[in-house]
């Protein structure tokens, strides 16, 4: 399965998570500690950052290429600041095609999202859920995998909630989107796990999930760091003061660094983000 960084909070080069840390996304492309089986994420990457003051929606990098074998990569990780970024490298599930439309993240105007896991019985209930979406966001969808169609999903169910504020109209489709999602599996009697890390963003706002249906012994793993600002010097890289002065948040599928702020996330709950401070945490998604 994938592994995937997202940061927000005080403008940050994207480097900083992707290509200097001890354990950063790059070195987790070839070399993964966590990941159930194997551990090679070698099916292509992409990056999403934001610049709020040049326009709403993010910009988007991808690519085919292993990300340890991307120059490109390297080049614009090295130049790029921002207050907010969704890295991720690929390992693709259930045969779905290595093709740059089936690269993460997936991007709908001022919205960016990613996915690690795996949708089980995606296939049987593929129709079912396409059924469901509007023109809009049916016409949106250019991959074949299951993460994109769940985007679709989400983006459907926040059609629903335009009067909230962000942060509940974000909240309360991810929490539609699930319930939709295992209304359909349950439906057709699917017995195979779905598995659903996964960060859902509009630049200002991030909802993060870790969920597992039934009983999965060994959910994907992930991990969440905050303080008040994540730095990398002479190859060391931390958090500073964290769990204190939150003004910069970083969830990854594993940690970048031996730092001590990290810890992981409970499975089954959902993360609310708001500006680099931790609006809501441990919301349970069923």
């Amino acid at each position: 399965m994938c592994r995937f960084t997202y940061y927000q909070g005080i403008p940050m080069r994207i480097s900083s998570l992707v290509t200097e840390p001890d354990h950063s996304l790059i070195l987790q492309s070839f070399s993964a500690n966590m990941r159930e089986h194997g551990n090679l994420n070698g099916d292509g990457f992409g990056l999403a950052w934001y610049d709020k003051s040049v326009k709403e929606e993010p910009a988007l990098f991808q690519s085919v290429t292993p990300a340890w074998n991307n120059s490109n990569l390297i080049e614009l990780a090295e130049m790029i600041d921002s207050t907010c970024i969704l890295a991720h490298i690929r390992a693709a599930t259930q045969s779905f095609e290595v093709t740059k439309n089936n690269c993460h993240p997936f991007k709908y105007k001022q919205y960016a999202f990613m996915h690690n896991g795996d949708i089980g019985g995606f296939q049987k209930i593929r129709r079912t859920l396409l059924r469901k979406l509007s023109d809009d966001h049916f016409e949106q969808i250019k991959g074949n995998t299951d993460s994109e169609h769940f985007f679709a999903l989400l983006l459907d169910q926040l059609d629903g909630h335009v009067t909230e504020s962000p942060e509940e109209s974000m909240t309360n489709a991810m929490l539609d989107a699930f319930r939709e999602l295992n209304e359909m599996r349950d439906k057709d009697d699917i017995k195979n796990h779905c598995l659903i890390n996964s960060v859902f963003t509009d630049g200002i706002v991030g909802v993060i999930t870790r969920y597992s249906s039934g009983n999965h012994e060994d959910p994907p793993s992930l991990f969440i760091n905050a303080g008040n600002r994540y730095v990398c010097e002479d190859g060391v890289c931390y958090m500073i003061d964290p769990g204190h002065h939150v003004r910069s948040v970083i969830v990854s599928s594993e940690p970048l660094s031996e730092d001590p702020g990290w810890h992981e996330v409970p499975v089954n709950t959902l993360i609310v983000v708001r500006d680099g401070h931790i609006i809501e945490e441990g919301v349970p998604v069923t």
